[in-house]
């Protein structure tokens, strides 16, 4: 049975013809408000005391959900922006000052006498480890004897 394997994986999808969710979503919010300011000043002002509120709420919904700078949408590029102006542009580095992901606890002994035997054989152990390991390596995963 074959599927079918998407190829573009980064893309959005789109709901409504060529506009994504989040397309969408900014075009209602930004039109609906850029609407209600147009209502609330065309029924008491003349065109040019409205034209000009209603001009940069469109311009500025349709900046955030179409504009693409740079490959990134408008909305990531002002954060992108943003956090380059507030957070810090040249990094120090101070010896001894990070934190260590890994810590290594050593077991305490019980016996010197035991841990010195099992010491010993854990290293007997991974000595024969690892020529069973580099045999198989150098046969190329095949056996010398094919019975075994």
């Amino acid at each position: 049975m074959q599927f079918k394997v998407p190829q573009n994986v980064q893309r959005e999808d789109t709901i409504v013809g060529p506009l994504t969710l989040k397309q969408l979503i900014m075009s209602g919010v930004g039109g609906g408000i850029t609407y209600g300011v147009y209502t609330a000043l065309s029924n008491t002002y003349t065109w040019p005391v409205w034209i000009g509120p209603t001009l940069i709420g469109a311009s500025i919904t349709i900046l955030f959900a179409f504009v693409k700078v740079h490959e990134l949408t408008f909305t990531q590029y002002l954060l992108s922006g943003v956090a380059y102006l507030f957070l810090p542009r040249k990094r120090v580095w101070v010896k001894g000052s990070g934190n260590v992901g890994a810590s290594v606890e050593q077991p305490k002994p019980a016996a010197k006498e035991k841990t010195d035997n099992t010491k010993i054989e854990r290293q007997q152990e991974t000595i024969k480890n690892l020529d069973r390991l580099t045999e198989i390596l150098d046969n190329q995963g095949m056996t010398k004897n094919p019975n075994t």
